[in-house]
C-alpha cells in the first residue's frame, strides 16, 4: 500500500514530506521519506509500543494545513497496539490476550481493545486534526465496518465506557481484566477523563475513509481464478463465524453432500467461503495453532469418515494463521489417517487446540509467507 501510495503521489507532481510504515515483518522501509516500524500480532508486545512511539513522534510533525494519507489494514489493532495513560504495557498485553481466548467475535473484541489502546477508537484521528485526513482501508472485518478494522483510529467510536463495561460482565471478564483497565472504565463513566470521540467531535471534521480491498472482492477473485481453471465456482454468501472446529465440520459436511449429489461425477466443483471464526480456549490451554488450522483439522475428521473425493484449503490471507509461521492448512481424506500413522492422535490434537502440530505431522500446513495484506480468511472446497 505504501509502494503504491508513493508512486500515486509522485504521479500528481508532488512530494511525500514523510511518514512512517508499521507492519508485521522485517520487510525494510519503501523508501525516503517513510521509515519503517515492524509490530507485533497477533499480541502487541515490544515492537508495536516501540512502533505507537514512533507513530506519535511522526504525528507530532504534522502541521495543522498538510493534507496526510492513511493506508489502513487489518491487524493494526496489534501492531500499534500500546496502552492508554493510565495503563502498562503489562495490562494491555493480558487484555489482549484474555479477548483472544475468549471466543467473543472479532467486532466485540475490537470494541473493548480501542478502549484500552493509545489510536483506536477515533484517537488518531484527534491527533491529527486539523489536516485533512483521507483514510484508504483494506478491512478485514465482516460487513466492512469502519469503526472495527484496525480498532477504527480515524473513526468515531460510538459505544460509551458503560456499554463496554456491560459487555466485559456479559462476557465474564470484567473481573479478569486488570485492575488498572477497570479503574479507567470508572474514570470514563464519571467524567474524570475525557471519553472516546463520538459522531459530530471535530476531530472527524476534515476526515474521509475509502474501501479498497475486502474479503468478498478476495472471493470473486478466488471465483474468477478457478473457472479459468476449468473449475465449476461459486461463493457461498453467508459469511463463516462461530467456532471454527464446528464450522469445519459443518463445510465439510456440506462438501461431502454435495459431491455426493453432483449429475456429473466427472466435473469437478469448487465452493468458497469467507470470514473469520473464533476459537475458545479451556483455562490453562496451551495448544498451538489458530482458526484456520482448528477448522481444517475437524473438517480432516469429517472426510476421513465419509471417504469423500473432496480436499478442503483453510487459510488467512495476510499469510499467518494464530501465533505461527502458517496461513493455514489444506486437507483431504488422508489427513485425518497420516496424523495417526506419524505417531499423533488426531482427535486428542484438536481437543487440545493443537492443530498445528498435528497438521504438520501430515503435512498439511501451508506457508507462503506474509502476503502483506489482511482482508480475513478464506475456506476453498473442491469436490
Amino acid at each position: 500500500m505504501a509502494d503504491a501510495a508513493l508512486e500515486i503521489v509522485r504521479q500528481t507532481g508532488r512530494r511525500p514530506s514523510g511518514g512512517i510504515v508499521i507492519g508485521p515483518g522485517d520487510r525494510g522501509s519503501p523508501g525516503a521519506p517513510l521509515s519503517y516500524r515492524q509490530g507485533d500480532h497477533p499480541e502487541p508486545g515490544p515492537g508495536s509500543f516501540a512502533a505507537a512511539e514512533a507513530l506519535a513522534a511522526v504525528v507530532d510533525q504534522i502541521p495543522s494545513d498538510a493534507e496526510v494519507w492513511v493506508l489502513l489494514s487489518g491487524g493494526t489493532t496489534s501492531l500499534i497496539g500500546a496502552p492508554e495513560p493510565g495503563l502498562t504495557s503489562q495490562d494491555l498485553s493480558a487484555i489482549y490476550r484474555l479477548l483472544l481466548g475468549s471466543g467473543l467475535e472479532i467486532t466485540a473484541m475490537n470494541l473493548i481493545r480501542k478502549r484500552f489502546s493509545r489510536w483506536g477508537g477515533g484517537k488518531l484521528a484527534r491527533a491529527l486534526a486539523p489536516a485533512t485526513v483521507q483514510v484508504y482501508i483494506v478491512s478485514d472485518v465482516i460487513g466492512d465496518d469502519l469503526a472495527s478494522i484496525g480498532s477504527g483510529p480515524c473513526v468515531p467510536d460510538r459505544t460509551t465506557a458503560t456499554e463496554i463495561r456491560h459487555l466485559l460482565e456479559r462476557s465474564g471478564l470484567w473481573e479478569r481484566i486488570p485492575l488498572s483497565a477497570r479503574g479507567l472504565v470508572g474514570a470514563a463513566e464519571a467524567g474524570s477523563i475525557p471519553e472516546t470521540p463520538k459522531p459530530g467531535d471535530a476531530a472527524f471534521a476534515h476526515v474521509t475513509s475509502e474501501v479498497i480491498a475486502s474479503n468478498r472482492l478476495a472471493l470473486e477473485a478466488a471465483c474468477s481464478r478457478a473457472r479459468a481453471l476449468g473449475l465449476d465456482a461459486m461463493v457461498i454468501g453467508e459469511p463463516i463465524a462461530g467456532e471454527a472446529a464446528e464450522t469445519g465440520a459443518r463445510i465439510a459436511a456440506e462438501l461431502v453432500e454435495d459431491c455426493g449429489h453432483r449429475r456429473n461425477p466427472s466435473s469437478r466443483r469448487c465452493t468458497v467461503w469467507g470470514g473469520e471464526t473464533t476459537v475458545t480456549l479451556s483455562s490453562g490451554s496451551n495448544g498451538l495453532g489458530g482458526r484456520c488450522q482448528e477448522l481444517a483439522l475437524a473438517a480432516a475428521e469429517v472426510l476421513h469418515s465419509s471417504r469423500s473425493d473432496v480436499t478442503l484449503l483453510a487459510a488467512g490471507t495476510d499469510g499467518r494463521d494464530g501465533p505461527t509461521d502458517a496461513a493455514g492448512a489444506i486437507v483431504d481424506r488422508n489427513t485425518w489417517k497420516a496424523i495417526t500413522v506419524a505417531g499423533k492422535d488426531p482427535a486428542r490434537e484438536l481437543a487440545a487446540h493443537n492443530a498445528y502440530h498435528a497438521l504438520d505431522a501430515a503435512g498439511g500446513l501451508l506457508r507462503p509467507g506474509l502476503t502483506g495484506t489482511n482482508v480475513m480468511d478464506v475456506v476453498i472446497g473442491i469436490c
